[in-house]
């Protein structure tokens, strides 16, 4: 059987949440689940790292603009994730060229991360953090049920990372506009704070009586 399925979700979920997958996969590799999983996200150094590492991401994907900050920093990471995952994948099953499948899972795992962190910026657009709270909790829980599905079911669960990436990329469309706003937004007030400290240092400036 193909590898196909499972490359692309575990890109989909990458660009969601790269540590949760390598944790994920290396678990079930471990626990002897499926035989899909390389050896080298099987051992304990990995996992040690992948666990501290999702725990440190299920904290800062909870917080207002931190969230944001987090996407910014995993802009690379994420992909380069994906593509990693996906070549290892293939490299174990030998259905599908290591080039290939690091193509398409660094490619779905952009594709997805784009869509999480654009829907983060709008959702900073509101200052309360209980939205931040459910949606990093959803997404957490759907990147868990659809990388165990894919387990049993790779082509079921490759389906349906589909449709979640086509419809994340038409509500992040439908949200462009709030998300420019926010972008305006935090410019601005980078700018006042700007000029802010000008107007202290001036004020400064000016106090210190001249010798």
């Amino acid at each position: 059987m193909s590898v196909l399925p499972l490359v692309f979700t575990s890109g989909w979920a990458s660009g969601i949440n790269a540590y949760a997958v390598v944790l994920l996969l290396g678990v079930f590799g471990a626990t002897g689940l499926t035989d899909e999983v390389p050896a080298s996200l099987q051992r304990t150094d990995v996992l040690i790292v992948a666990g501290v590492l999702f725990l440190c991401e299920a904290v800062a994907d909870k917080i207002p603009y931190v969230d944001s900050v987090w996407d910014a920093a995993h802009t690379v990471i994420r992909p380069v994730a994906g593509a990693v995952v996906g070549a290892l994948l293939a490299g174990q099953s030998g259905s599908l060229s290591d080039i290939a499948a690091g193509a398409v899972g660094g490619s779905t795992a952009l594709a997805s991360h784009f869509v999480k962190a654009g829907t983060r910026m709008a959702v900073n657009t509101s200052p309360e953090p209980v939205s931040n709270i459910v949606l990093s909790t959803a997404e957490d829980l759907g990147v868990a049920g659809i990388v165990t599905f894919a387990m049993f079911n790779p082509q079921a669960a490759a389906v349906i990372a589909a449709v979640l990436l086509a419809a994340g990329l038409a509500v992040l469309v439908f949200l462009w506009s709030r998300i420019r706003r926010f972008l305006r937004r935090r410019a601005q007030r980078r700018e006042e704070k700007r000029l802010a400290a000008q107007e202290r240092e001036a004020t400064a400036r000016a106090a210190v009586p001249p010798r």
